[in-house]
């Protein structure tokens, strides 16, 4: 788990920092910070899995920040040395706090509880994805394909990919607006999964998106110009089955 800590102390932030690397050795802290303000620019920067969140800071506190974020795409383990404050609330939403000094089998149970909910979500993401594909009248347009990469599971829509890349076993996917997406599964398994969304392979190394297509360049075998801008070859082998696709 990719993990942040917040703490306007700094021997707090070492303290946990070094309980973290004995006793929790797949938590990797990514960022800290020592404000709310700085705290919200790391995570998104660096969208991480667990945030470790102190409550009490000065100027906005561990609340303010989370009433500042629309979208909480990680859990959150609050750690305060004060038992009263906020600490009743804590209970009621049945989020994990840690005291002042932190106890480490505490700590363990609580990172162990919020990796199996960070599991639980995505598996339950993934799950719903299944189930809106199996809806024979969701629109075409509207199904989404789930690329797991090394630190998450995105699920984004065929429309928005402009095209795919081989890159030894992992494929590089472009999206509409300029983001790219690196997936942990080699391209041939998206060749067949995309072919029914408009997805042509032109090359060993190059899928892409009969939408984006933007002219044939007929230099050589040929190349296809993209709508963001890229070149992509076109190998002899399949010079008939995209002149047929593109028709």
């Amino acid at each position: 788990m990719r993990a942040i800590i917040i703490d306007d102390e700094l021997n707090n932030i070492e303290n946990l920092r070094a309980l973290l690397r004995k006793y929790c050795p797949g938590v990797m802290v990514v960022a800290t910070a020592s404000s709310a303000q700085e705290g919200k620019a790391c995570i998104q920067e660096h969208a991480p899995d667990l945030v470790f969140l102190d409550i009490q800071m000065p100027g906005e506190n561990g609340f303010d920040l989370l009433k500042s974020i629309s979208i909480y795409s990680f859990e959150v383990i609050f750690v305060t040395g004060y038992d009263k404050y906020g600490i009743q609330a804590i209970r009621f939403s049945a989020i994990d706090y840690l005291l002042k000094p932190i106890d480490h089998l505490e700590l363990i149970a609580a990172v162990q509880r919020a990796n199996l909910k960070l599991l639980e979500k995505r598996h339950n993401t993934q799950l719903e994805n299944l189930m809106k594909m199996m809806q024979e009248n969701q629109h075409r347009a509207d199904h989404r394909v789930a690329l797991s990469s090394t630190k998450e599971t995105r699920f984004v829509k065929t429309s928005e990919i402009i095209r795919c890349e081989a890159e030894n076993n992992y494929t590089v996917f472009h999206l509409f607006g300029g983001e790219k997406i690196i997936a942990s599964r080699p391209m041939f398994e998206y060749d067949e999964l995309l072919a029914e969304y408009g997805f042509l392979r032109c090359h060993n190394s190059h899928l892409i998106n009969k939408s984006f297509v933007k002219s044939w360049l007929k230099e050589d075998s040929g190349y296809l110009l993209m709508e963001d801008g890229k070149q992509i070859p076109i190998s002899r082998l399949k010079k008939d089955i995209v002149k047929a696709g593109l028709k």
